[in-house]
C-alpha cells in the first residue's frame, strides 16, 4: 500500500508543527482575534470605533535571497522577522497601524525544528510591529525545492482612517527629509551582494574583515529594522507630509514614489554615516557609488518628509523612540525630464 509519507509529504510532522508553533503564534494575539491556530481562515474583529472612514491597507513581500545565507550559516531564527519588517514597513508608510499578518511557508521536506525556528523569527516580528500572526500556510511539496531549502512568503494588513492616510501629495519646495537608520543591507540585493562576497572574494560567512566588528555573515543576516511602532507615534505627533521605505532601488528609486509632481529631492550624502558593509562591498565588487545607491539602503532604512518648522522636532522625537536620525536633504522643484533624487557630497 502507497503512503502519502512514501511520497515525500509527512502528515504526522505537519501535525507535530502545528502544536509546536502554538504558543509562538498566540504570543501575538490582539484582543480583536478572534480565531486559534488551525481553522480555515483567520478572523479578526476591526474595532471601527476609533476610525471616521476606516481604510485597509495591505502589503506582501518575502525576504529574496537573503534566504540562501540562511541556508549557508543554517540558522533560521531572524529571517522571519525580515518577511514581517518587509512588509509591516510598507504598509505603514500611509499611516496605516499593522493589524494582522499571515505566512506561507514551503519546503520540499518539512523539517519541524526549522520550521518552527522561521516562525519564531516571524513572531517576534508580528510582536515588534504590534501585529497579530493569525494564520499561514505550511506547504510540503516534493521534488520542488533543494534538500534543506525553503521559501517564505507574507502578507500583512492594516488600517488608517482616511482623512488621516500619508499620501505625498502636500509635499512641496523646502520640507526637510528625515533619514532613519537601517540595521544594514535589510532585505534587498542579497543577489549583488552574495555574488561580490561570496562568488567575486570567495569569501565564507565566517570571513573577518577589518572594517566589520563581526563575522561577514553575521552582519549579513542582521534583521531588517520594523519602524512600525515608532512611526505611528511620529505621525500622531507631526503633520508628516510622505514616508518612503528604502527598500530594492534605494534611495534613488524609492524616494520619488511618494512625490508629487514637479517636486524631487536634494540628498546630502555626507549628512549619515554610511555602515562599512556597504564600503567593503562596493570596494570588493568594484560596484560604483551611483550603482550602490540604486541598489541598496546605504544605511537609511526610511525617509520621513516633514515641514522646515518640525524638523528638527520630528528628529529630537524619533531619537527618543530608539531610532538614529538624520537630516538628509530637503525636497525641491524639478522639471519635465529631470532626475528627481540628486545628491550632493
Amino acid at each position: 500500500m502507497t503512503t502519502y509519507r512514501e511520497a515525500g509529504v509527512d502528515i504526522d510532522a505537519g501535525d507535530e508543527f502545528v502544536e509546536r508553533i502554538k504558543p509562538l503564534v498566540r504570543s501575538t494575539f490582539r484582543p480583536e482575534v478572534l480565531t486559534d491556530l488551525g481553522g480555515f481562515g483567520g478572523l479578526f474583529g476591526l474595532r471601527t470605533e476609533k476610525y471616521q472612514e476606516p481604510v485597509l491597507v495591505s502589503g506582501t513581500d518575502g525576504v529574496g535571497t537573503k534566504l540562501k545565507l540562511a541556508f549557508m550559516m543554517n540558522r533560521h531564527d531572524t529571517i522571519g522577522i525580515d518577511l514581517v519588517a518587509m512588509c509591516v514597513n510598507d504598509i505603514v508608510v500611509s499611516g496605516a497601524e499593522p493589524l494582522f499578518f499571515l505566512d506561507y511557508f514551503a519546503t520540499g521536506t518539512l523539517s519541524v525544528s526549522k520550521a518552527q525556528d522561521v516562525v519564531r523569527g516571524i513572531a517576534e516580528g508580528c510582536r515588534q510591529a504590534g501585529c497579530a500572526l493569525i494564520g499561514g500556510e505550511t506547504a510540503e511539496m516534493p521534488s520542488m525545492y533543494a534538500e534543506g531549502e525553503y521559501d517564505l512568503a507574507g502578507f500583512a494588513v492594516g488600517v488608517v482612517d482616511k482623512p488621516k492616510i500619508i499620501d505625498g501629495k502636500s509635499i512641496t519646495e523646502g520640507d526637510v527629509l528625515v533619514g532613519l537608520a537601517s540595521s544594514g543591507l535589510h532585505s534587498n540585493g542579497y543577489s549583488l551582494a552574495r555574488r561580490v562576497f561570496f562568488d567575486q572574494a570567495s569569501l565564507t560567512p565566517e570571513s573577518r574583515l577589518p572594517e566589520l566588528d563581526r563575522p561577514l555573515g553575521e552582519m549579513l543576516l542582521v534583521p531588517t529594522r520594523i519602524y512600525a511602532k515608532q512611526l505611528l507615534s511620529l505621525i500622531g505627533e507631526f503633520p508628516l507630509k510622505g514616508i518612503a521605505h528604502i527598500t530594492g532601488g534605494g534611495i534613488t528609486e524609492n524616494l520619488p514614489r511618494v512625490f508629487p509632481k514637479g517636486v524631487g529631492a536634494r540628498i546630502d550624502r555626507s549628512a549619515w554615516p554610511v555602515p562599512p558593509i556597504f564600503g567593503v562591498m562596493s570596494r570588493l565588487g568594484q560596484v560604483d557609488r551611483e550603482e550602490m545607491y540604486r541598489v541598496f539602503n546605504m544605511g537609511i532604512g526610511m525617509i520621513l518628509v516633514a515641514p522646515s518648522d518640525t524638523a528638527d522636532h520630528v528628529l529630537a522625537r524619533a531619537s527618543e523612540l530608539g531610532d538614529r536620525a538624520f537630516r538628509i536633504g530637503e525636497a525641491v522643484r524639478v522639471g519635465e525630464g529631470d532626475q528627481q533624487v540628486t545628491y550632493a557630497d
